[in-house]
């Protein structure tokens, strides 16, 4: 074993980074033998100096974060703060200086992945982000390397431990959605501003991270479709209980049946009971990969939270010191498919849409026709009424997302629609 420490520097000290901080000292002896030589923390970049962190060693705390990793004997930085800036410049400041990066920041990689991959192999050095995706369950590198010789078709999961919170709450206990948000707040899944996690920005740039590196695509967030969670109702989960379904906030990447283009989407849809991924209770996530040949993988495990997102920046940890100790870099950017990313308009689903009418004859054979007119096929109808109002749930085929939205244009401006009560995608099946 090498005696001279490989140094590491740690750029936030919050939630995350001070469990890498411990995990680095508590487990230094153990790390040391899986990597061929000790690791020293170095400095940690911090905005409040003040504060009492635990087992850290006030010396190496300080808020100049750039003449951190400008130091050049650094062999690896870990960034922890997120946000675009500063954490673009202080990683590609890293790389110029000579060291390597392991990264959380999944709305930087979702935006400037490919810009980031570039310097670093400039630099020959590595740029690792396991923990960027889905906490501590190992998914990237998977993706990156353990299926690297097969063709992975499809990527569906669930990658926000909030969300996913919310939505089993309202499904196991009838809740509606701010009393389930309540509640996860009160417990900590939520931020005191959940806007990132219901309105699917998280999952999203999660989303653009897994199809560039399962489709060999440079995908960035803006090529990602998102629709939050915050319009899923209770009556929404009593009509998918009814098919037997429940309802999941879903990223899913998908390649064309012909190969020759991508989609990248998060929203909301019902998946069938009978789905692994409708299983997935609280604040756990849960990936399925369908590849040509190891078929299909499921992914499984808390996807958020200190000591979770801690485990994998370590795994990285380990991987990068590795390579520094060999002289070697490990996998870059593959993005050789250059695939075209497909608009939603081009996304072909089943719908699950409620309506709400006017309770008399001819109403149904009206909506039909529309549907018909715009091309698409229904599967089941379910028509309900009393006293001059009822309710029309219809189940369609297959169809294209432009083709559904022409539909439902149409159907409001039928006299018997009074309102289109809900619109949903039915995956998984």
């Amino acid at each position: 074993m090498r005696t001279r420490p490989l140094k590491v520097a740690l750029l936030g000290c919050g939630v995350v980074g001070s469990e890498v901080a411990r995990i680095m000292t508590t487990h230094a002896d153990d790390l040391a033998n899986r990597i061929g030589a000790p690791v020293e923390l170095a400095g940690v970049a911090v905005r409040r100096p003040s504060k009492v962190r635990e087992g850290i060693d006030p010396s190496l705390v300080t808020t100049d974060a750039t003449a951190l990793v400008k130091r050049g004997d650094l062999d690896v930085v870990v960034e922890v703060i997120g946000g675009i800036e500063p954490a673009r410049t202080l990683i590609t400041t890293a790389f110029e200086h000579g060291a390597s990066v392991v990264s959380a920041n999944k709305a930087l990689l979702a935006q400037d992945g490919a810009a980031l991959h570039a310097v670093a192999e400039e630099n020959g050095r590595d740029l690792y982000y396991e923990a960027a995706v889905a906490g501590a369950i190992p998914l990237i590198r998977p993706l990156r390397e353990s299926l690297a010789g097969d063709k992975v078709n499809r990527v569906l999961g669930i990658v926000n431990g909030t969300t996913n919170f919310i939505l089993d709450k309202m499904d196991s206990t009838g809740a509606g959605y701010q009393e389930a948000l309540d509640e996860a707040t009160a417990l900590g899944y939520a931020e005191a501003d959940p806007t990132a996690d219901v309105e699917a920005f998280d999952a999203a740039a999660k989303a653009a991270i897994l199809a560039g590196i399962a489709f060999h695509t440079r995908v960035r967030l803006d090529d990602v479709y998102r629709e939050g969670m915050t319009e899923v109702t209770a009556s929404d989960f009593a009509s998918a209980k009814e098919m037997g379904c429940t309802i999941k906030l879903l990223a899913i990447c998908e390649r064309a049946a012909d190969g020759g283009s991508v989609t990248a989407r998060v929203h909301p849809a019902m998946i069938p009971l009978s789905h692994p991924l409708a299983s997935v209770r609280g604040a756990y996530n849960a990936v399925f990969v369908e590849s040509d040949a190891a078929g299909q993988l499921m992914f499984y495990g808390p996807g958020a939270g200190g000591a979770p997102t801690a485990s994998a920046v370590l795994g990285d940890l380990v991987a990068v010191c590795r390579n520094r100790l060999n002289g070697a870099t490990g996998p870059g950017e593959s993005a050789y498919a250059a695939l075209p990313v497909s608009p939603m308009g081009d996304v072909v689903t089943r719908y699950h849409i409620s309506l709400d009418v006017a309770d008399k004859p001819g109403v149904l054979a009206q909506v039909a026709t529309v549907f018909a007119e715009h091309g698409v096929s229904i599967d089941t109808v379910r028509q309900q009424g009393k006293d001059g109002e009822a309710s029309l749930v219809v189940v369609t085929h297959r169809a294209f997302d432009a083709s559904l939205s022409g539909t439902v244009d149409a159907l409001r401006k039928l006299d018997t629609v009074r309102g289109v009560a809900s619109i949903m995608r039915v995956e998984g099946e």
